[in-house]
């Protein structure tokens, strides 16, 4: 059994939902470069799942 598309789907989850909490965080503090470390969370892991799903 491969485990391997599904610890990258995991992966690619709980690296965008870390993005999108360094964005709601940053917005409550005030601003920062978080927002754009949130976008490159965010779009690493969305990214990941549309590489693995285009196979």
């Amino acid at each position: 059994m491969n485990r391997y598309p599904a610890l990258v789907v995991a992966f690619g989850l709980l690296a965008a939902g870390i993005g999108v909490a360094l964005i709601v965080e940053t917005a409550v503090k005030g601003g920062g470069v978080g927002y754009l470390l949130g976008l490159l969370f965010v779009g690493a892991g969305i990214g990941r799942i549309y590489l693995l799903r285009r196979r």
